[in-house]
């Protein structure tokens, strides 16, 4: 009842705004052809949210000048980007002073006659990216997802595509007022290792990252069957080192109680990012770190919990993804897995 209410003042406030910034006679549909930079912004705080954008700046690049607004907490990840011309951090608290803000003031200039895309989700009306992308891109040509209040924002709405919910699909046609069919891959940086990990890596040969941590513990697979994952790789010759991220220690040391293998140190992103791209394989639930292994190329195994596969996987090879929502067991799950190894 509570998120519903939620929902509800989220959208009212939404149709507010937007009644307030719509401007039905602006049009700068012309830049779509004539502007060479184009800004994506993406202003959530989550790793896996932002390494979404990335196929958009692969399809950008070969044509355009690409910039990426991120949140502040996102530089992190994007820093490095193949293809990508600007990064800029953008402060989400200070969005109320409007056009009084100092990131709207800063990045204003980058927006003049650019191209501006919201690169929201398409999973439900999201206010922030769209008043952020109308207010930096007040003087140029603003694109996104015609959805809710949002769509009086845009300059160009996109409607969605009704024959696929694949997040990365679904973001990257944000791009076909620009860009014919676009299409583009999840990237990463080439990480960098440091003395610490290298020295696992050289301890290992052979060996697989399983990560069996996530943002949301609900939708996380039991602990009992990455227990079960490494006993399964060890059978194989491949040792399982099981990686963590903050406040996620006691879990991986759970499963390792119950299994087999290497705890691994505590890691930054880019020494996630270079255990992954060495390994034999990725196993992990449906969340960053699975679009991170995604990005850095690493074969990916990743099982998901009460989330769609179709919106929100990475179905292509060398990738598979595993629904084990429906299994009646510990043991089921894991058997399904083993046979995927």
């Amino acid at each position: 009842m509570l998120h519903r209410v939620e929902v509800f003042l989220r959208h009212v406030a939404g149709w507010w705004l937007a009644l307030l910034w719509w401007r039905p006679w602006r049009s700068r549909s012309p830049l779509l052809s004539t502007s060479k930079r184009v800004v994506l912004v993406r202003v959530d705080n989550r790793v896996g949210e932002v390494l979404l954008t990335t196929p958009l700046v692969d399809a950008l690049s070969k044509t355009h000048e690409v910039h990426l607004v991120v949140h502040p907490k996102c530089v992190r990840v994007m820093e490095g980007l193949p293809g990508l011309a600007g990064l800029h951090a953008f402060e989400r608290s200070w969005l109320w002073l409007g056009v009084f803000s100092s990131d709207v003031r800063r990045l204003r200039s980058l927006c003049r006659d650019a191209v501006v895309v919201n690169a929201a989700s398409w999973v439900e009306y999201s206010g922030t990216p769209a008043l952020v992308s109308r207010l930096l891109g007040a003087h140029g040509c603003v694109v996104g997802p015609s959805q809710g209040p949002s769509r009086l924002l845009m300059d160009v709405g996109v409607t969605a595509r009704t024959d696929t919910r694949n997040e990365v699909e679904q973001r990257l046609h944000l791009l076909s007022p620009l860009v014919a069919q676009p299409t583009g891959a999840m990237g990463f940086r080439s990480p960098r290792a440091t003395p610490a990990i290298d020295a696992v890596m050289r301890a290992h040969p052979s060996f697989a990252v399983v990560n069996p941590g996530g943002r949301l513990g609900a939708r996380r697979v039991p602990t009992a069957v990455f227990s079960g994952v490494t006993k399964a790789l060890t059978e194989r010759g491949i040792t399982p080192i099981v990686t963590w991220g903050p406040g996620e220690e006691a879990l991986a040391k759970e499963v390792l109680a119950g299994g087999t293998g290497v705890l691994a140190p505590p890691t930054s992103l880019d020494e996630l990012a270079a255990l992954m791209a060495s390994s034999k394989l990725v196993v992990c639930n449906n969340t960053g770190p699975m679009h991170l292994s995604v990005a850095v190329g690493a074969k990916t195994l990743a099982l998901f919990w009460k989330m769609p596969i179709d919106q929100w996987g990475h179905a292509k090879p060398p990738h598979a993804m595993l629904d084990l929502t429906n299994e009646p067991d510990v043991d089921a799950m894991v058997t399904r897995i083993a046979q995927s190894l």
